[in-house]
């Protein structure tokens, strides 16, 4: 007798849908195995340096960026819901943290307590994302336009550099803000702050990545110019000459820990990790879109905030901080032949292996190195071409994100994002607030009506003109739509219809039905018919619940604009003529 999970007309329970790892274990092939190990290996030596950069980024201990790397990867695997995605520490989110916490350290910076902040903030970015999923909220994504987000990335690639340069020289700032840090740095290079030594290793480390990732792209270019800085640093014995390294970390898995936090930092928190939020799940759609095309798959928008916020739930709880998708790490594994969340399952093995047994093992990785690493992944968050593309295609969206690239670099990156997401916002609401409109015609050889001015020889109607409105008819528009209107009115003496071309007109609002009112109110005074053509069918019932069928002629809805145009050539006899006779 077969099992009932074989029977075909049995389904999985539902909440096995919301736990793709299950899924991934039935169907899971041997042949993939080795692929899968590989390429974790190879994934592995890139995420224990990342990481540690990326944890120091935050302003966090190196060692909770492989405490993070570990289980984040361990979450996503259970909950995530593409076979391809590589999550952890990310240097977008570092200067987030950072702004986040720092505000709410005591004045001695206790370590514990950042991480106890850090890994609190992790816990609320997970249970904003994992709600927000189950709410089926994976559109919020979209509240970061490209414009925004490229000028937004640009901004953070900025300061990331710019707080970065101390380290890569060797010495210390104590400075908040782009303005603030430049000018200390410039300070301490011209005061001789700067270590010779360790500014000789950090700049060809970063010359070294940005060499390798150029000419032999293939190569773990990351874990190459670790390894020899390493190695540097102990034959020469530069900790001597004042080179600071990472020294030997703690050792053990990372242990389960409920951060504690006072009452006060909750609010801060919450702020920082619902910015957060946004800017992980932007990352995590495009990062996914992109990969999922290759392959022919279907990105699950919902679920992936699901696998996100499980990944941030489990570092959270283990002494880590908040996670988002990695692009670079991502494309890593692919390359490397990875064919499921196996591979970052042998990744988390590594690191935990390196943490038992091998943790002197970066006890002479330089800082400066580390500094080198975070700059060069600041560097490739910067679009350039996409910015120079917005020059020469749409100024309007250029400018948006020249603004939120200055939002970044002077207010800060939380006030940033917020600068960024408002942008977006702002300029949907443009776009419906002064939307373009058109006067239209005939042109001889091409079908159907355009606009006169693209085509100024188009032929019109005496007696009529065709007007089209390209957006939802709202509070924010009716009255621009209404003296539009009169406006024509006005400047055709003869004027008997006005059909509204309502296609693009996809809502009426209350506020812009009591315009209408008082527009055909208006019209009709004046002998002129206000005329409605394949207006959708929703919008028609809005209409008649509002009641302006009581108003406007339902004779004058038309379901198509060439039965409208039949109708007034009817009821008229009227011609077509060239519009240049129009005055």
């Amino acid at each position: 007798m077969p099992a009932l999970t074989d029977r075909p007309d049995v389904t999985p329970p539902r909440w096995q849908e919301y736990v793709p790892g299950l899924a991934l274990a039935r169907s899971y092939e041997r042949a993939w195995l080795p692929k899968d190990v590989v390429a974790g290996l190879v994934l592995s030596a890139l995420l224990v340096p990342q990481g540690m950069a990326y944890a120091q980024l935050a302003g966090l201990p190196p060692v909770t960026g492989l405490y993070t790397s570990i289980l984040c990867l361990l979450g996503y695997a259970v909950f995530g819901p593409s076979r391809v995605l590589v999550l952890g520490p990310d240097s977008s989110l570092g200067p987030m943290i950072a702004a986040t916490i720092a505000p709410l350290m005591l004045a001695n910076g206790d370590p514990a307590r950042a991480v106890a902040l850090a890994s609190m903030l992790a816990i609320m970015v997970g249970v904003v994302m994992t709600v927000a999923g189950l709410a089926k909220f994976g559109f919020v994504a979209d509240l970061l336009s490209k414009p925004t987000q490229i000028g937004y990335m640009n901004g953070l690639a900025l300061t990331i550099v710019v707080g970065q340069l101390a380290k890569l020289f060797g010495f210390s700032i104590d400075a908040d803000g782009l303005v603030d840090e430049v000018r200390d740095f410039v300070s301490g290079l011209a005061a001789g702050e700067a270590n010779t030594t360790a500014a000789i290793l950090g700049v060809g480390s970063l010359a070294g990545i940005l060499l390798l990732n150029r000419l032999l792209p293939k190569l773990p270019s990351v874990l190459i110019v670790v390894v020899l800085a390493a190695l540097t640093v102990n034959t020469f014995d530069l900790q001597s000459r004042g080179v600071d390294t990472v020294g030997v970390l703690p050792q053990g898995f990372p242990p389960f820990d409920l951060p504690s936090i006072n009452w006060s930092d909750v609010a801060p928190l919450l702020l920082g990790a619902l910015a957060i939020a946004v800017v992980a799940l932007a990352d995590t759609m495009s990062t996914a879109s992109s990969f999922a095309a290759r392959k022919g798959e279907r990105v699950r928008g919902n679920q992936e905030m699901i696998g996100i916020g499980a990944a941030n739930v489990a570092a959270g709880f283990f002494q880590g901080f908040p996670v988002s998708t990695s692009g670079s790490r991502t494309a890593v594994a692919e390359q490397a032949g990875s064919r499921s969340q196996v591979t970052g399952v042998v990744g988390a093995a590594v690191i935990t292996v390196v943490l038992v047994f091998a943790t002197t093992l970066m006890q002479y990785v330089p800082q400066p190195t580390l500094g080198a690493i975070v700059i060069a992944a600041a560097l490739s968050l910067a679009d350039i071409a996409g910015t120079r593309r917005l020059w020469h295609q749409r100024r309007v969206e250029f400018l948006l994100s020249i603004i939120a690239l200055l939002g970044v670099a002077l207010l800060g990156v939380l006030p940033g994002i917020l600068v960024a997401v408002g942008l977006s916002i702002l300029n949907v609401f443009r776009r419906a607030w002064w939307p373009h409109q058109a006067e239209l015609g005939q042109v001889e050889g091409i079908a159907g009506l355009h606009d006169t001015e693209s085509y100024p020889d188009a032929d019109v109607l005496p007696g009529l003109v065709v007007y089209r409105f390209d957006a939802p008819l709202i509070f924010a528009n009716a009255r621009m739509f209404g003296e539009t209107v009169r406006e024509i009115a006005e400047d055709h003496p003869d004027l008997r219809w006005i059909i509204v071309a309502a296609e693009p007109i996809t809502d009426v609002d209350t506020t812009a039905a009591d315009m209408l009112l008082e527009l055909d109110s208006w019209l009709n005074a004046r002998g002129v018919s206000l005329v409605f053509a394949e207006m959708k069918d929703p919008v028609r019932q809005k209409i008649e619940r509002y009641g302006l069928t009581r108003t406007i002629d339902p004779r004058h809805f038309l379901p198509t604009l060439d039965e409208a145009v039949a109708e007034y050539r009817r009821q008229t006899g009227a011609n077509w003529r060239d519009s240049r006779n129009e005055t």
